[in-house]
């Protein structure tokens, strides 16, 4: 199973960007999937997360209002659309797949899959 990002760089605060996080190796039908960002010397945090198979969305509070996660069940592909960027969204950006929506939504550990990573760097 691969779980690989893309779509990260660097932007002026205001501007946006879109990650992509490309699938493969299973089917996603009874999993959730979401993004997870991490600053140096901090933990890593949920950031938004669908369930595959509806298509529910769920969303940090700090994030709420300007990402969007979506999937696309044919390519097998989850985007996170970032508007509205703030130097505070910095971070390494981590794509991020379970059985549990809870654990996707960062409320417990021990995650089925993740991938390695994308930078986005927002600067003011």
């Amino acid at each position: 199973v691969q779980l690989v990002e893309s779509g990260g760089g660097r932007v002026q605060a205001g501007g946006s960007l879109r990650l992509s996080c490309a699938t493969s190796g299973r089917t996603w039908d009874t999993y959730a999937l979401g993004w997870f960002r991490q600053v140096a010397g901090k933990e890593r945090e949920f950031v938004a997360a669908v369930s595959w198979s509806v298509g529910d969305t769920y969303y940090a509070d700090s994030v709420k209002g300007r990402f969007t996660i979506s999937r696309d069940n044919a390519k097998n592909t989850v985007y996170l659309q970032m508007n509205s960027l703030k130097p505070e969204d910095t971070a390494v950006y981590y794509c991020a797949a379970d059985r549990s929506l809870a654990v996707v939504r960062g409320y417990f550990g021990g995650m089925d899959y993740w991938g390695k990573g994308t930078l986005v760097s927002v600067s003011s």
